[in-house]
């Protein structure tokens, strides 16, 4: 018989160029940060022309990378922006929209939430053989059938790690000054309520057994007594504080309710975690800020240390916060193979108000703000990616994109592929990004109030520069002129609280980015054909749409039995966070 050498040295060369290639796939894919805050306006920023809040680490990662000045979330609130940016779909397509007033997921306790055949980012890049985390705000719903049940999880939408608040911020999260007594009394009540119990069984054991002598009546009296604690308990426990502000790692509740000033910070510290954890493999971090959302928790550091109240104080403890991510990046050696992306879900909120305290958000020379699904206040953001030696530092690029470009993008950059089942409304970046090309892939760009259309921008494929914007409904300002509404918090989208245009209002954003004098075929030549042009591409649109459940009207809907609990309904609190940081002895476990 012959010997094998040259067989088993073929193997063996075969085996290395396997290897290297895989490196090479390895070394091509970027690990991929983005960054996301809440509320943030525009005009917040220094990098996009504010001179009086200091956010030098976010202007530090515009200078290092590309800054998008025409960058538009696809919805004007937060539940329908943040499932277009995770799917890169429009939220009329998921069913992430309403026919009423209530546009968001309202709380824990309601079954609406992204359906679950869904495609996010982070399933796609999961497939890519990506470790997927998110940290922070999630607001895509919890429970559908029972509180346990977590069908709408991150974990189910291809995160596989998860630190942060289910819902979002609301005023009863903070301050919460007798946080510290209800959880120690309830402590008590819960022993209290376990004793009662024990009691109980052991009384009606013994009665069964004819150990024991005692009536029934005093038995079902001691039932009756755990049942009155536990409703006198959750009826005194109404407030959102209880059942929406809490923070959850993985599937475990860690606080109930939340110490809202601590929780950014917390945040922070597990990102780092997260980077360190993974930094040779390649990550998807989703960091999904707190910040800036009403009523603005921050720590004793940032308070009182800006222009701006409470609101700059907590714009700039945010910049530090990105600040310490993106140094961390820095300190493990993963900058020059990491896509970082910052951005806001919407505009800026100009009603949130504490008497004359503004503490809400500045969208800059745009008209309009948050809850507003057509002006540009309520949906254009900040846009910034950074990838060294991929990305040109310092690069400005005017042209209109979308939140929903980077589900595209990221799959660009993993190699990745698009789902082919269902229409993907964003477009890859990465050619405008590079340079590669000068105009958007975008052609039109719609523009929802809930499932109302308000809006529909046109960017026409030639070098005129002209972007066309036709506003269909409009909101009514209240008071008149006064550029809000102020009277009922958020604008609406639909009814006597709207202006229906016939024809359409029409500006062109090169010429009048701050869309204060609708153009005439007086003073606009081409604006019958652009009338007609834009009502031509919205009836194309309309007809890709496929009627599905609107999440946030049918099942948008309270249910007490869907309500997180982190013990035994209704003795639900607990801070998990806190006893892991008190000091333990030395035969002590943690």
């Amino acid at each position: 018989m012959r010997p094998r050498r040259p067989l088993v040295f073929m193997s063996l060369v075969c085996a290395l160029l396997n290897t290297c290639q895989a490196h090479r796939v390895h070394d091509n894919k970027p690990n991929i940060v983005l960054i996301m805050v809440d509320d943030l306006g525009i005009g917040d920023l220094g990098c996009y022309g504010n001179d009086t809040i200091r956010t030098p680490h976010i202007d530090r990662l515009a200078r290092e990378g590309v800054r998008l000045t025409q960058h538009i979330s696809a919805a004007s609130l937060c539940s329908p922006s943040r499932s277009a940016f995770l799917t890169g779909r429009y939220p009329i397509r998921s069913g992430m929209v309403s026919s009423g007033n209530r546009r968001v997921i309202q709380n824990l306790a309601v079954p609406a939430g992204l359906p679950l055949n869904e495609t996010t980012l982070a399933a796609l890049l999961k497939k890519q053989g990506y470790s997927t985390g998110l940290i922070g705000k999630w607001h895509q719903g919890l429970n559908c059938d029972s509180r346990s049940d977590q069908c709408h999880h991150p974990h189910n939408y291809g995160f596989d790690y998860y630190y942060g608040m289910p819902f979002t911020l609301v005023d009863s999260c903070w301050p919460d000054p007798s946080r510290n007594t209800e959880l120690a009394f309830e402590s008590q009540l819960w022993l209290c309520v376990q004793l009662v119990a024990i009691a109980v069984l052991t009384l009606t054991f013994g009665k069964l057994s004819g150990w024991v002598s005692v009536p029934w009546l005093l038995i079902f009296s001691m039932i009756l007594f755990i049942f009155l604690l536990g409703y006198a308990w959750f009826s005194s426990h109404t407030s959102p504080l209880y059942w929406d502000c809490l923070l959850m790692r993985g599937h475990e509740i860690t606080e109930q309710p939340m110490k809202a000033e601590r929780a950014g910070s917390i945040m922070v510290k597990e990102a780092i975690s997260f980077l360190e954890r993974h930094r040779k493999e390649t990550f998807l971090l989703f960091f999904s800020f707190l910040h800036v959302h009403i009523p603005l928790p921050t720590t004793d550091d940032f308070t009182g240390t800006s222009k701006h109240g409470l609101y700059g104080d907590n714009v700039e403890e945010m910049d530090s916060m990105v600040g310490k991510i993106l140094d961390a990046i820095d300190d493990f050696g993963l900058r020059n193979n990491t896509f970082v992306y910052f951005t806001s879900d919407h505009g800026g909120h100009l009603e949130a108000r504490r008497g004359h305290a503004q503490l809400g958000g500045w969208n800059g020379i745009y008209k309009g703000g948050k809850g507003m699904g057509g002006w540009e206040g309520g949906i254009r953001v900040p846009g910034i990616v950074r990838w060294p030696g991929k990305v040109p530092a310092g690069r400005l690029i005017k042209e209109p994109t979308s939140l929903m470009d980077i589900l595209p993008t990221v799959a660009s950059v993993s190699g990745g592929s698009l789902p082919q089942d269902r229409v993907i409304d964003g477009r890859d970046l990465m050619p405008l990004l590079q340079g590669n090309v000068r105009h958007s892939e975008h052609e039109f760009l719609f523009h929802y109030c809930g499932s109302y259309l308000h809006a529909v921008r046109w960017i026409p494929k030639d070098d005129s520069g002209s972007v066309w914007k036709a506003h269909y409904v409009t909101p009514v300002f209240q008071p008149p002129a006064s550029g809000g509404c102020y009277v009922t918090s958020l604008c609406r989208c639909f009814g006597e609280q709207v202006t229906y245009h016939n024809p359409p209002l029409l500006f062109d954003l090169s010429r009048d980015p701050s869309e204060s004098t609708p153009l005439t075929p007086a003073t606009e030549p081409l604006h019958d054909f652009v009338i007609k042009k834009v009502a031509n591409a919205l009836k194309e649109h309309q007809e890709t749409i496929v009627p599905v459940t609107y999440q946030l009207s049918e099942l948008n809907q309270g249910r007490t039995w869907l309500k997180p609990c982190c013990g035994v309904f209704p003795f639900c609190l607990c801070d998990k966070e806190e006893e892991l940081s008190q000091p333990r002895g030395p035969n002590e476990k943690r």
